[in-house]
């Protein structure tokens, strides 16, 4: 392939990775501070030198390729990594910057009231959290490093251990007083909330208990944990929950336990990052203090 053509002009990129998100050349323009018809000139530039349609035309209206979506994946996160390294480029008189991903209600209530102490030793390190569910993304989408749930192997992806990922039974104590529970099969008299990435928390929970084969009465199911934690200190149904997620609300009584019964999932909280990618002096910090904190 010519080089040329393996390598496009930075302002093309930038045009064509804005119009992707956009699906349209006005908002385009409007975002790089251009004329609209530059964005479409810079857009068919790019098409001209790969040799192939980005975007189907129609009327008023845009929408990528099949080429189009694959290339926006590659380009969103290169772009990121570039946008990544200038920030750190810039930030040389500092300690430099971290971007990191993490399951969004792990950042909330783990990960946030604790950073603190880490801007406490290293004041000039900036951390930018983004929210993020999958370890896939990581490279993708730029990241210096991320937080997920998992066994531990991933490839292409160095995990460092941080926590074990326990599930707890929790209730509000209104609800307890209106429906005590006292052993495993109390709990069927209530609704058990449920997160969609843990579909087959209960089910296992019950077996755990000496109860498999109960007809659950399963309750509404939530994307994010911390969704469920509101629902269930609302007092909507039962949750089991990571501990690590909720220490607050046990200590502050918003939540009880209705009785001491754990259950190991097997995986755990790891911090991850790219093995490709060598760590920077910010991410070496930000993942000594980690470790300690976990």
């Amino acid at each position: 392939m010519n080089p040329r053509r393996a390598a496009p002009s930075m302002s093309w990129l930038l045009a064509f990775e804005s119009t992707a998100r956009h699906c349209s050349f006005t908002r385009a323009a409007a975002e790089l501070a251009l004329t609209q018809s530059v964005i479409s000139r810079h857009v068919s530039a790019l098409e001209n030198l790969l040799g192939v349609a980005l975007f189907r035309r129609a009327a008023r209206q845009i929408a990528l390729t099949d080429a189009g979506a694959a290339y926006l994946v590659e380009i969103e996160g290169a772009l990121q990594r570039i946008r990544s390294a200038s920030l750190q480029a810039s930030a040389h008189g500092s300690a430099g910057a971290v971007h990191l991903a993490s399951l969004p209600t792990f950042a909330t209530r783990w990960l946030m009231p604790r950073l603190l102490t880490f801007y406490g030793a290293h004041p000039g390190i900036l951390v930018h959290v983004h929210s993020r569910i999958g370890p896939s993304e990581v490279a993708l989408a730029g990241m210096d490093a991320a937080i997920c749930v998992g066994d531990g192997a991933w490839p292409d992806l160095s995990s460092h251990y941080l926590l074990d990922d326990v599930l707890v039974p929790v209730m509000s104590p209104a609800l307890a007083r209106s429906g005590p529970v006292t052993q495993a099969t109390d709990l069927l008299r209530h609704q058990l909330l449920q997160v969609s990435a843990r579909g087959d928390a209960w089910p296992r929970w019950f077996a755990a208990q000496g109860c498999a084969g109960k007809a659950l009465p399963l309750g509404p199911r939530f994307e994010v944990t911390a969704h469920l934690i509101q629902s269930v200190v609302a007092g909507i149904g039962v949750g089991l929950v990571p501990t690590a997620l909720i220490q607050d609300e046990l200590r502050s009584g918003a939540l009880v336990m209705p009785f001491e019964a754990p259950l190991a999932t097997g995986l755990a909280y790891y911090l991850i990052e790219p093995l490709q990618r060598a760590a920077t002096p910010a991410l070496t910090l930000l993942k000594a203090w980690l470790l300690g904190a976990a």
